[in-house]
């Protein structure tokens, strides 16, 4: 029988809910191998810090799970949403947007509360949508960014043919999935779309000024839909233009591809991209806005010239760019990069400075890093 704290949270979650098939408790039972729940039903899932093994206190990790009734159990796309956020209403935004989807079949959405201050449960148990073809599953895990939390989110969607990743402080149009699922169905393994960055009326796309629809094949009969015709490993390299909330991706043909983990938040993204490209994958695209992205904790946006994680972000960057020298590039790419790390040594070198003169704290721990990292740095 589930504990008493277990059924505090059933309580809480079938008062919030308002919805006209209220959330019931169904068991209460190990994880399996995963992370599937052992009744492979329809669930919303909710499990304990940490995996079995690793948590603190407890013997063995255990979801406390709820049911959301669906047409069947053959879920095609899951959505992986990591979340942390400071902000409230923010996941529901993001939840509401995968809901409203056209023309799609049943989804499974997991989101993966990376520790978030706002608690991923909370958000979902205030939604007050009927949910007659989306499961949603919630995994909570120690803080370990979104590499570990996406990585954490593919792991228990084995089974599905396609992934889609969203991040909790963006939102879909309405038909993204769709045009996805046609472009994906047309051969290919790999869709991204056009996208708003916060605070722009310019898409994604047209700022960057690297996607010409004439230099790409239309596909599905769409004026909107292409198979990307170019060179996919240098358009990352050289200009990346694939926004991570606007990929939808055949999971199935790539089911052991992960984030790397040691890519806190700067490139980790744009490494597994370049992974699938090297693989064979397929790309193709839509010159349609389907993403707005938000103003939820981002490690960009939050950390601008000054702030305490201003050097932290440019670390992080420098380290990808680094490990982009491994690769086999062409003298051009290569230029490119080493071009973008002199850029990152001088901006590391004048915040340290700014902290300086302004009489600022310096993140030791950050600067021995990047001094390991990069000696050159004390040059700029």
């Amino acid at each position: 029988m589930p504990g008493r704290r277990a059924l505090g949270v059933a309580q809480a979650i079938r008062l919030a809910s308002g919805t006209a098939r209220p959330l019931q408790l169904v068991e209460e039972a190990p994880i399996g191998r995963a992370g599937y729940h052992a009744s492979g039903k329809p669930t919303l899932n909710f499990e304990p810090l940490g995996l079995a093994g690793r948590c603190a206190g407890h013997r063995t990790s255990r979801w406390v799970t709820f049911r959301i009734p669906c047409s069947n159990d053959d879920m095609t796309i899951a959505v992986v949403i990591p979340f942390f956020q400071e902000t409230e209403g923010l996941l529901a935004r993001a939840i509401r947007s995968v809901v409203a989807q056209q023309e799609t079949g049943d989804l499974r959405i997991v989101v993966v509360d990376d520790s978030s201050p706002v608690a991923a449960a909370a958000e979902i148990a205030a939604l007050g949508i009927e949910a007659d073809r989306v499961r949603i599953d919630i995994v909570r895990q120690a803080n370990a960014g979104p590499a570990a939390a996406r990585n954490r989110g593919l792991d228990s969607v084995r089974g599905c043919a396609r992934v889609a990743f969203l991040d909790s402080d963006d939102v879909w149009s309405d038909r993204h999935l769709a045009n996805a699922t046609r472009a994906l169905d047309a051969g290919h393994d790999f869709y991204f779309a056009d996208l708003l960055q916060p605070g722009q009326t310019i898409s994604g796309f047209e700022r960057a000024g690297r996607l010409a629809n004439g230099a790409h094949r239309p596909i599905a009969d769409s004026e909107t839909l292409f198979a990307y015709g170019g060179d996919m490993f240098d358009q990352i390299v050289c200009g990346n233009v694939i926004g991570t909330s606007t990929v939808v991706y055949a999971f199935d043909r790539f089911p052991e591809q992960r984030f790397d983990e040691a890519f806190y938040s700067a490139g980790e993204d744009y490494l597994f991209w370049i992974a699938l490209a090297r693989g064979g994958a397929r790309f193709c695209f839509s010159s349609e806005v389907e993403a707005s992205y938000g103003y939820g904790v981002n490690v960009y946006a939050g950390s601008g010239w000054g702030t305490p994680g201003y050097l932290r972000r440019i670390h992080n960057e420098m380290r990808y760019r680094v490990r982009l020298l491994d690769f086999d590039l062409s003298d051009r790419q290569r230029r490119f990069v080493r071009e973008k790390i002199e850029v990152l040594r001088v901006e590391f070198a004048s915040d340290i400075l700014h902290r300086l003169t302004h009489r600022r704290s310096i993140p030791r721990d950050i600067v021995q890093a990047q001094f390991r990292l990069d000696p050159f740095t004390l040059l700029s």
